[in-house]
């Protein structure tokens, strides 16, 4: 593949440091240069390569060139360390460190032209596993926006340089939640369903197609919680840190619920209350 960096940048050199504001530096310099690929593709034109869970749940040829780019120059930067990539690009890892990526984050978005996609790019110590992980860096990128959110273990989240805090919405019911729904259109039909059941108990509801974009706007204050069933580790690896490092209260059920596991983000002062909703609502 085509090298995409910058021909007047000097190349990023290997480095065995692992801690997160080194691999923070990593997260950010990989996440960008795969978010302006992206955005050159985007400009070039967009093709669906394939579907993959359904016939709307839709892989485009820049999704896999983008998770190549990342898996090889995570391979350069970090050698030893694992890979798990969306478009099904994985490797073991022999430092304990594992990369979770999401080359493009919101593919719908991506293939409409609506300016609601991101790279996602983290970095987790164990298993690639949600809930058996522990993520220490991550940063997501939302080229149409010009956007970088990013977060490192005990660092702080942060957009640019600005330092991120959550909202601090009175009540639940004065609060803006966010979610999105499967690609399954049987489950869709069910979480319509569920999200009537919540509507009601907040200010109203947004789907806005790609989990990592809600999680960092959790972060920013822009939302202030977001409620999703069935988030796949990529999906919500560096976004749910960003929330996390920001001060928002990040949740999540096992995985053996019907539909799968549940993850929520939200205002310290709303989570609880979001919770027993959500649950009672059975989104």
């Amino acid at each position: 593949m085509t090298d995409q960096r910058d021909a007047t940048s000097e190349p990023a050199p290997a480095t065995s440091a692992t801690s997160p504001a080194a691999l923070l530096e990593v997260a950010r310099t990989v996440a960008v240069e795969a978010a302006a690929l992206a955005a050159r593709r985007r400009s070039e034109g967009v093709a669906v390569a394939a579907t993959k869970s359904s016939v709307v749940d839709v892989v485009t040829h820049t999704d896999r060139e983008v998770e190549e780019h990342l898996r090889a120059r995570l391979a350069e930067l970090r050698p030893g360390d694992g890979f798990l990539g969306e478009e099904g690009a994985e490797h073991g890892s022999t430092t304990g460190l594992t990369w979770v990526v999401d080359p493009i984050d919101g593919t719908v978005n991506f293939l409409y032209g609506i300016p609601q996609w991101a790279v996602s790019v983290a970095v987790v110590e164990g298993d690639p596993v949600p809930g058996t992980w522990r993520a220490l860096a991550g940063c997501v990128v939302n080229p149409s926006s010009g956007e970088t959110w990013t977060a490192s273990r005990g660092g702080g989240a942060w957009l640019g340089d600005q330092r991120l805090r959550p909202s601090s919405p009175a009540t639940l019911a004065e609060s803006l939640v966010a979610t999105g729904f499967s690609y399954e259109a049987e489950r869709r039909v069910e979480q319509v369903a569920a999200v009537g059941r919540l509507i009601g108990k907040v200010r109203d509801i947004r789907r806005q197609g790609a989990a990592s974009l809600d999680l960092c706007a959790v972060a920013t204050g822009r939302l202030d919680a977001y409620v999703e069933r069935g988030l796949k580790p990529w999906d919500h690896a560096a976004g749910a840190l960003v929330a996390e490092e920001a001060g928002a209260v990040v949740r999540a059920s096992d995985d053996s619920a019907e539909g799968g596991r549940l993850t929520s983000a939200a205002a310290p002062n709303i989570a609880d209350a979001l919770w027993r909703a959500v649950v009672e609502a059975r989104i």
